[in-house]
């Protein structure tokens, strides 16, 4: 049965941050012996990079200039990315679970390792069935391992249980967007940011989670736009707006509905768009009707006066740009939430134009295309449905299989971790995805991973999931596979190999096929070399809505980047979806939208409360995020020095206000307590937060871990967790807690 292991040898091995990188050579007169043109390997920005390499080994970087997104900017993650690949926690070996050995596991031969992970797979299948294996994956991984990984779930172990972890990231934007535009993508370059006069940022912290993207507002409002900020801190991108607006944690449908309400009452609607594009408008006004400016106020928290500046600005506007993110995403109404926004970009009738933009800001590398081509749970590749039986027959032929040999769909992330308490399912493997950190109410996610008779983990590092497993298989860092990722824009980009796996390491689609091989299932997963994955990719996914047929490695780095959907090689690709006359499979010239008749869909978006309100035992409402210098759960950043000492602990973010009213003064312990758990951190005591809401960054394992404390209440539509509000109460720290 797989158990955790302490990792207090580890940490003595390598310090408290394990943030050295001993085998870099950094000298000034070193020179490289190439460069390689290539992309960040953190957010959905996915900002180009040149690494300089030296005798197989990253030695630093140089901007990449050319790449039309990010001119050659970077964060302080991708000025310091390079500093991983020398990382003595770099896993060059394969292992396997033993309490006995000093660090919890020992090291077993790779082939050996493969052959334990096919007998377990074997064995479990045959005892309790196909679906007792399930898969967890990763949306940082390249298109063609995502491609693979749902292939391999439905083909070779034939279960319907694969899942990832954009399921916390982005699939209630991707429903939402499915829902009123029948494709799951950003409307429009981020270039179209620079041609607006109005841009509305909600529930985006962009200057932390992707800085490039404030560049791009900036430009915008040095040539005139007007910025308007909703969020309930005042982030580093709200101290320079024009209108923030501090919504109350999960109340962003409501803030959306009092605005329609006021551009109906105003007049401010674009009608013959309403008339010719849409349809369900009359439903939609109908619901936003009671949504007055006073009931707005007083649900959401933000003042009257300033909803009725946002209504006027928004809807007098000439053009403008709305982009959203994880903050009005994860909820358990998240999908509501997203409609809602589309509503007033659908009433303005500013889409489908330059400088008429909407769109998700994607938070992982891979988050676009890392969800359009088989491993979420419901899909197929090119965006097909994996329950529409047309999809199934075609997806079918390409693999070789027949329809009814192919699993229907799985449950998603979360529903895999309840599944694995229950009993239901045996087994896993996961690569790239760490849900001890990931998944809310997390110390109900550790106790369930010891349940299961046997646990494969594939990663380059081990992360805190990792140390649950019986066998760690390790796989590749972005910068020894090559293959394509899809951006925030919707843009296919390519990433370049640098150098070649350490020791025994293995890039991540080489291994999957040495498990299919030790399975003696290997059909279907004989490829030698990313490209020809690719290439099967592109078939997979013709005619299919997210359509990459046209797309080529070499068409990729003459174009720097080509964006989907592409259906031939002579396709330019469509960096701007919904332009009159635009090549639409769906539609077939009927209108822009991607549902047969060619028209947009507005949708009834009813005001929800968070799942868990504030009461009397808990009366704060406490949203966790990201810092600048971290990213995700921290399996890589907390492993760079720089980074690490940018922010080397989280913090609880309060108001001066609350912070009295508790007695504690900036840098005092305060613990945090939740239905569920709770967290003792030091107190950053800001003026820059709502006074009835605290915030906790995410990034950080144990005891220091935020998702002790959130709920896992889901969204019906997207299953997204609410990671976004729950109710905590706080009180002074009697003792400093314990390091680890």
């Amino acid at each position: 049965m797989a158990q955790a292991i302490d990792n207090t040898a580890l940490l003595e091995k390598f310090g408290p941050h394990g943030a050295f990188s001993t085998g870099l050579r950094l000298a000034a007169n070193v020179e490289p012996d190439r460069v390689v043109n290539t992309h960040c390997c953190f957010c959905g920005q996915q900002c180009g990079i040149q690494l300089k390499v030296k005798d197989n080994e990253v030695i630093g970087f140089e901007p990449w200039f050319d790449f039309p997104f990010s001119r050659g900017m970077l964060c302080p993650k991708g000025v310091k990315r390079y500093l991983q690949g020398s990382h003595p926690d770099r896993l060059l070996h394969a292992y396997q679970r033993d309490p006995s050995a000093p660090e919890g596991f020992r090291e077993l031969g790779y082939e050996r390792a493969v052959e334990q992970v096919a007998g377990a797979i074997s064995r479990i299948q045959r005892e309790h069935g196909p679906d007792a294996f399930a898969i967890l994956t990763g949306a940082s991984l390249t298109t063609e391992k995502a491609y693979l990984m749902g292939k391999f779930a439905r083909v070779c172990l034939g279960t319907a249980n694969i899942d990832y972890n954009g399921r916390l990231c982005m699939v209630s934007a991707a429903a939402g967007n499915k829902k009123a535009f029948g494709i799951d993508r950003a409307a429009n370059p981020w270039d179209d940011i620079l041609h607006a006069d109005m841009i509305w940022i909600s529930g985006a912290n962009v200057a932390e989670c992707a800085p490039i993207t404030t560049d791009y507002v900036w430009r915008a409002r040095d040539l005139g736009a007007k910025i308007i900020v909703v969020d309930p801190r005042i982030t580093p991108i709200a101290r320079t707006c024009d209108l923030f607006l501090p919504v109350k944690p999960g109340r962003d449908i409501a803030l959306f509905n009092g605005i329609l309400h006021l551009m109906i009452e105003r007049d401010w609607l674009d009608h013959d768009f309403i008339q010719n594009q849409t349809v369900g408008f009359d439903k939609v006004a109908e619901c936003v009707n009671p949504w007055t400016p006073a009931r707005t106020a007083e649900v959401t928290g933000i003042p009257e006066r300033l909803i009725h500046q946002a209504a006027e600005w928004w809807g007098t506007a000439k053009s403008s740009f709305l982009m959203h993110a994880r903050g009005i995403e994860h909820h358990s109404h998240g999908v509501q939430n997203v409609l809602g926004a589309i509503n007033i970009v659908l009433a303005s009738g500013r889409i489908g134009r330059e400088g008429g933009g909407y769109a998700t800001i994607t938070g992982q590398g891979n988050g676009q295309g890392g969800r359009e081509h088989g491993q979420k749970c419901d899909q197929l590749p090119g965006a097909r449905d994996i329950s529409n039986p047309e999809h199934r027959d075609y997806i079918a032929k390409v693999w070789g299989i027949k329809p009814e040999e192919m699993p229907g769909p799985g449950v998603d992330a979360y529903e895999i971790i309840r599944k694995i308490d229950s009993g239901e399912i045996r087994g896993l493997l996961s690569i790239c995805f760490n849900p001890k950190i990931s998944l809310p109410d997390n110390n109900f996610v550790a106790r369930a991973l010891d349940k299961l008779d046997f646990y494969v983990a594939i990663d380059f590092f081990l992360n805190e999931t990792a140390r649950h497993a019986d066998i760690v298989l390790p796989g590749s860092l972005h910068e020894e596979d090559e293959g394509v990722v899809t951006q925030i824009e919707g843009r296919v980009i390519k990433i370049n190999k640098a150098v070649e796996c350490p020791g025994e390491a293995r890039q991540d689609w080489r291994i999957i096929q040495d498990i299919a091989a030790a399975l003696d299932r290997p059909h279907g997963f004989t490829f030698t070399e990313p490209k020809e994955i690719f290439d099967e990719l592109r078939t997979a996914s013709r005619g299919g809505v997210a359509d990459y047929s046209g797309i080529t490695y070499e068409k990729i780095d003459n174009q720097y980047g080509v964006f989907w959907p592409c259906p031939s090689e002579d396709h330019p690709g469509t960096p701007r979806l919904f332009e009159p006359g635009s090549w639409n499979p769906v539609a077939k010239g009927a209108g822009p939208f991607y549902f047969p008749d060619g028209k947009a869909r507005f949708n009834v978006a009813d005001y929800t409360p968070p799942a868990e309100d504030v009461d009397s035992e808990f009366p704060i409402m406490l949203t966790t995020g990201r810092v600048v210098s971290q990213f995700l759960s921290g399996t890589q950043t907390r492993r760079i020095g720089p980074l690490v000492e940018q922010f080397p602990e989280p913090r609880i973010e309060m108001h001066p206000q609350l912070a009295e009213r508790i007695g504690v003064v900036d840098g005092d312990w305060v613990t945090t307590e939740s239905r569920r758990g709770d967290c003792t951190l030091q107190a950053l005591v800001v003026t820059t937060i709502r006074p009835d809401t605290v915030f906790i960054p995410y990034h950080w394992p144990g005891r220091k871990s935020a998702n002790q404390l959130t709920i896992s209440a889901q969204d019906p539509i997207s299953k997204i967790p609410e990671y976004k509000v729950c109710a905590v109460r706080l009180r002074k720290a009697e003792r400093v807690p314990d390091a680890k």
